[in-house]
């Protein structure tokens, strides 16, 4: 029985009295009408990307569930949680849009803690929204609102990456900054379901691991299904394997974070994961982003009514989300494994280890161009506004950030 247990889930039931609930993610071999039967009652989500539901069970009743020989494992939903101008032209952006390319047509979705849709610099463009919370669709927080900013953002000084991109919203994580696998995993297949061409995850749990967990899971279904999923690598840096769900998943780009002079953020996670593969896959900046700011929230450190700043591969995520939406504009027809392949590839060699960098820092004019980016792109055409995107507070503030609280 122990076997079908997650290691995190087996030491918890060893400290719980046997009627005390836990909330689990339960996955099956195939139709099992003694275990549905049982948790008829139970169950809080059936998922479709994997053979898995998500419920709360007595201590007790975990272990007799584990017995049933159709179950194949048994993880607990465990927390996640939010990861927190120049920016944009480091990356190449403005030759983008020079170029004719914007992100215009294509959809991203952001799955977080909500988003402001009246925003100055995000109104109108977010054409569907989801609460996996049951708080109700908002974003009392500001995490999710400032990762819009940073994909798709029109501000004519604080632009974001894709300035003409499409937006979906899940919510995901609530006021608090904080929110559970099962609902990050309902907010990926929304975002399958919508046709999203590109998912932003900037949230991330504890720990080390090896893409087998459920979140990562979901996330690798989502990329099989031609979606491209970008995700924070985490804030666990300097620590080597810190890398945790769902940055470890295998077909996402795992994003880590830089600064404006081209460093490794000290926050920023680092590989491998616990199977010994190389993460993160590619850097971005993520340090000292100004981005939008949801409407009476005081994440990060506020400049504005309407604008916010944040460090964190939560921020620098989004500027990958960005990048791909430009990328998909203009090369469609790429898989995600070629997107993938094609920003790595083009990458700039900042001297790091792959396990600290992966294949460098990212310069999107350079990827469209099917180049490799040798020094930083050269200023922004005449006219072309430029702006910024986002970043993530390390762990020990997360959450905290709802409150104004921050380093």
């Amino acid at each position: 029985m122990k076997d079908k247990l997650s290691h995190r889930l087996a030491v918890e039931l060893e400290l719980k009295a046997p009627n005390e609930e836990v909330p689990v993610l339960v996955e099956f071999s195939g139709p099992s009408e003694s275990v549905r039967a049982f948790l008829q009652q139970s169950v809080r989500q059936h998922f479709r990307l994997t053979p898995m539901v998500a419920l709360s069970l007595a201590a007790g009743d975990v272990r007799k569930v584990a017995k049933d020989p159709r179950v194949v494992k048994i993880w607990r939903d465990r927390p996640i949680h939010t990861c927190l101008d120049n920016s944009v032209p480091l990356i190449g952006a403005p030759q983008a849009w020079q170029a004719g390319f914007t992100g215009k047509g294509v959809k991203v979705a952001i799955v977080d803690t909500g988003v402001d849709t009246e925003h100055p610099a995000l109104a109108g463009r977010v054409i569907s929204v989801h609460d996996a919370t049951g708080e109700g669709f908002s974003d009392s927080n500001g995490h999710g609102t400032h990762i819009a900013g940073i994909v798709a953002g029109n501000d004519s000084r604080y632009r974001g990456v894709a300035p003409e991109a499409t937006l979906l919203a899940s919510k995901v994580m609530g006021a608090f900054g904080s929110g559970s696998t099962s609902w990050a995993m309902a907010g990926v297949e929304w975002a399958v379901e919508k046709g999203a061409q590109v998912i932003n995850l900037s949230m991330g749990s504890d720990g080390a691991c090896d893409g087998t967990d459920p979140l990562s899971r979901t996330c690798d279904a989502a990329v099989e299904r031609g979606v491209v999923v970008c995700v924070a690598s985490g804030h666990m840096g300097p620590l080597g394997g810190s890398v945790g769900s769902p940055g470890c998943a295998r077909q996402v780009i795992t994003v880590g974070a830089s600064t404006i002079g081209d460093k490794i953020a000290d926050f920023s996670s680092r590989g491998p994961t616990a199977d010994g593969r190389t993460k993160p896959d590619i850097l971005f900046p993520g340090h000292n982003i100004i981005s939008a700011r949801a409407r009476g929230t005081r994440m990060g450190n506020p400049v504005s009514d309407l604008f916010t700043q944040a460090s964190g591969t939560s921020m620098a995520c989004p500027h990958a989300s960005g990048a791909v939406a430009l990328i998909i504009q203009a090369r469609p027809g790429l898989s995600p494994a070629q997107v993938k392949e094609l920003l790595m590839s083009a990458a700039m060699d900042l001297g790091y280890p792959p396990n600290v960098q992966g294949a460098g820092r990212a310069d999107v004019y350079a990827a469209i161009r099917g180049e490799r980016a040798t020094r930083p792109p050269q200023p922004a055409p005449p006219g072309v506004p430029v702006g910024s995107g986002g970043g993530c507070l390390p762990p020990v503030f997360w959450g905290l950030a709802a409150r104004g609280i921050r380093r």
